[in-house]
């Protein structure tokens, strides 16, 4: 063998030749300057024990390369008051990292914390009460009371009382007893003989909830005394039910104590739940256990409505309930709707707000009157309020006149603060109106708010709110200086040549067949170098999942190392995306693959047009419907794209239907509004046509691009044999091609290093072909 040939394996990993080492080299130093800038993921206030001024806490995340984890650490800040449009922070010196938590939940009245701990095997949870100075009590759950507490911010509920004695929260149900053999065979449940020689068996398969819930068969609620550590599941819940986002009922003189949470029917069939608000759910109320004193038998046994206690359902008539919370006074339960997603089968649609007027005895009624606060919003008229879109609500959203609820909702490509007055169904915009960053709702302080702003080009930067009573209730925003997040100079070097602007993009060929919001321009986030060139830069067209999801105007590390190399970005939010009223968003089932990439290729000829883009040097990287477009449009334009980067697209859909945990998710944007009477687990002949005729692997005979896919070998949602068919098939017909799969990632390719190489990667393939 040549000497020389034996060298250059040596110097370039596989799939690498060595023009391209030296650019791994250069890209991967400045992606770990990016990679590094810490997250600000929620905060907490108190009031100060001194009177003056209060306390916050923040939660910080920071990936971990090396240990391939996030880091996670408490950032704490006491908050001064200096007049009525002045504050200062005072920070403690250094975070204090969390080892091992998997989430903390202060008490109502700031005096305690619950730190939980999960663990994996057959480790028992662990629950620690912390006060001001140190651990004041800790339980240890084990694995036959239940399993892992839910922390993962769907199902997630855990929720102390008023008098902070209990805290209800949702966790697994045990794991069903499994046969165990011998040499001599079966051995039965009330043998006698020891466990030597023995294994056990696997026992009937459970459905479980889909991608990023493997193994997580049955959620269930349960309830510990923190005075004595007793745990009681709740009775009367059937398994016909699973539960999260518990919260307390108000508490009534000589009345019992109550539970409202979620529940999902589960009796049928478990679709996939993730990023998925189609699926029926309603609150639901149930009488909370009395804890005694002496041994109880804490053991789960699933339906126990023989007790005597039964579920009151609240909200039969709506087909979807989320996020419940109580007014301060306990007059009012608020909670969010999905409606017409139920309705229509598109995962994510425009929410409705709506209000129970609770009962002042504190006992609950069936069916009790639910009165529409903020309805869906059709089409909204231009700059108007687009209707809400909500992914998250804080545990004490509410201003202290007790009827206004404050939330941050998608506004078009922005997210904004909202005002919304629960009794009058009035909505403010708090956040500044003028401003084209995302503002993201983290703490309420008081009448005051704690919150986080950015953009494509400027980091987080958290921002207080102060509200003026003064006539009409203003609000006035002041920049906080904090600690983090940080970056690099050379990261803020870079960021500070750049702009962005948002474009509105009308829509080509308006029709009187589609309703006027589906006629309405949508919008691209246009990212660029402040500095005036003779020849543009190189353009990435980005393109979200979903895809009725949205690209928010707000930062990316990802994207802005992308930017950072000497790219200007196409961030498109085609028809059908969030935060444009609801008649957009329904105009894109049934019509995918067509008007999605009509709208992608619109925004490119847009910017073209305009003299900003090179119509020679234009990449695209999209993931998931992302991934979809992409593949599609390297297809349907072959000799428009000079890379693409695609992650877990959807490349195949007759393939998708029979392997993803959301088959419906296929009929429903294949066959529109028709889609969710048709669907079924075995898909007609003439279905499995439609299902083609409208994937990328159709076009798959004109490709031509070099093409980069990054899969994850266990993602349950975009089963990772859709990619491999379609890279086989362009191998097979000689493209240029690259595939990497990780093989322990899911659908996002979030984990740290995982994200870094796909990234990295991508950064490479373009500098190669497009540049």
């Amino acid at each position: 063998m040549d000497s020389s040939g034996v060298n250059s394996f040596l110097k370039a990993p596989a799939g690498l030749d060595i023009a391209s080492e030296e650019e791994y080299t250069v890209q991967s130093k400045l992606l770990q300057d990016f990679i590094e800038i810490s997250s600000i993921d929620k905060s907490w206030t108190f009031a100060s024990p001194s009177g003056n001024g209060s306390q916050c806490m923040f939660a910080i995340s920071q990936p971990n390369l090396m240990a391939n984890t996030k880091r996670r650490s408490i950032l704490s800040s006491h908050i001064i008051k200096q007049s009525s449009d002045s504050v200062t922070f005072h920070w403690a010196p250094f975070p204090v990292e969390l080892n091992g938590v998997s989430s903390i939940i202060p008490s109502p009245s700031g005096s305690k914390l619950l730190v939980v701990r999960n663990f994996e095997n057959d480790s028992p949870t662990r629950f620690e009460v912390w006060g001001p100075s140190q651990v004041e009590k800790e339980f240890q759950i084990p694995r036959t009371i239940h399993g892992s507490v839910y922390c993962d911010g769907w199902f997630e509920g855990i929720s102390w009382n008023h008098d902070e004695t209990l805290i209800a929260y949702v966790a697994e149900e045990p794991v069903p007893s499994k046969p165990t053999f011998t040499r001599c065979g079966y051995k039965k449940s009330d043998s006698a003989d020891k466990d030597v020689g023995s294994w056990k068996g696997q026992g009937e398969w459970e459905e479980d909830w889909g991608e990023s819930y493997a193994g997580k068969r049955q959620s269930a609620l349960f309830v510990i005394n923190i005075n004595s550590g007793e745990v009681q599941a709740v009775k009367g819940i059937g398994k016909s039910l699973s539960v999260g986002q518990v919260v307390w009922a108000p508490v009534a003189e000589n009345s019992d104590q109550y539970l409202v949470f979620v529940g999902w029917p589960s009796d049928t069939r478990k679709l996939g739940i993730k990023y998925c608000y189609n699926r029926p759910c309603g609150l639901y109320v149930v009488k909370a256990p009395f804890l005694k004193s002496e041994a109880v038998d804490s053991s789960y046994s699933g339906d126990n409505a023989s007790d005597g206690v039964s579920v009151v359902a609240l909200t039969e008539s709506t087909g979807s309930a989320f996020f419940p919370r109580f007014s301060p006074g306990g007059k009012s339960l608020v909670f969010f709707s999905a409606k017409t997603a139920v309705e229509s089968g598109a995962h994510w649609t425009t929410n409705s707000l709506h209000r129970i007027d609770w009962p002042a005895d504190g006992k609950p009624n069936q069916l009790p009157k639910v009165v529409e606060v903020v309805p869906v919003v059709m089409c909204p008229e231009d700059g108007c309020f687009p209707g809400l879109y909500c992914t998250n609500i804080l545990s004490k959203p509410w201003l202290s006149d007790g009827c206004t609820i404050i939330i941050s909702s998608v506004w078009r490509s922005v997210e904004a603060i909202l005002a919304i007055n629960i009794l009058s169904g009035n909505i403010s915009r708090i956040s500044p109106s003028n401003s084209n960053f995302v503002w993201n709702l983290l703490a309420l302080d008081g009448d005051n708010i704690v919150a986080v702003s950015s953009s494509p080009v400027d980091i987080p930067q958290i921002q207080y709110g102060i509200r003026k009573t003064s006539g009409d209730a203003t609000w006035s925003w002041l920049d906080i200086s904090s600690p983090g997040p940080r970056c690099s100079e050379k990261v803020k070097s870079v960021l500070e040549a750049r702009q962005f602007t948002i474009m509105q993009i009308p829509v080509k060929d308006i029709t009187d067949k589609r309703t006027k919001g589906a006629n309405n321009p949508y919008e691209a986030i246009f990212v660029s170098s402040k500095s005036q060139k003779n020849n543009p830069d190189p353009l990435i067209v980005v393109i979200h999942g979903g895809p009725h999801s949205v690209s928010q105007s707000s930062f990316s590390k990802s994207l802005a190392f992308l930017t950072s190399l000497g790219y200007s970005l196409l961030i498109v939010n085609y028809r059908g995306s969030l935060g444009f009223g609801e008649e957009a968003l329904q105009s894109l089932p049934g019509n995918i693959g067509s008007q999605d990439v009509n709208d992608v290729l619109a925004a490119i000829d847009h910017v073209i047009a305009k003299g900003l883009a090179d119509p020679s040097k234009i990449a695209v990287v999209g993931g998931s419907h992302g991934g979809f477009l992409t593949t599609h449009l390297i297809g349907q334009a072959p000799d428009k794209f000079a890379a693409a980067a695609a992650r877990n697209p959807v490349c195949n859909l007759a393939l998708m239907v029979g392997t993803s945990d959301i088959p419906d998710w296929c009929y429903a944007e294949s066959f529109g509004s028709k889609g969710k009477s048709l669907y079924s687990d075995v898909a007609s002949p003439e279905h499995l046509t439609v299902f083609y005729d409208k994937s990328p692997i159709s076009h798959i005979s004109k490709v031509k691009t070099p093409v980069i896919f990054l899969l994850g070998a266990k993602d349950l949602r975009v089963p990772v044999s859709n990619g491999i068919q379609y890279v086989r098939a362009l191998k097979e017909k000689g493209n240029v091609v690259k595939l990497i799969v990780f093989p322990e990632d899911i659908h996002p390719i979030d984990r740290p290093q995982s994200d870094f190489e796909s990234f990295l990667n991508i950064g490479v393939w373009f500098k190669k072909y497009c540049h």
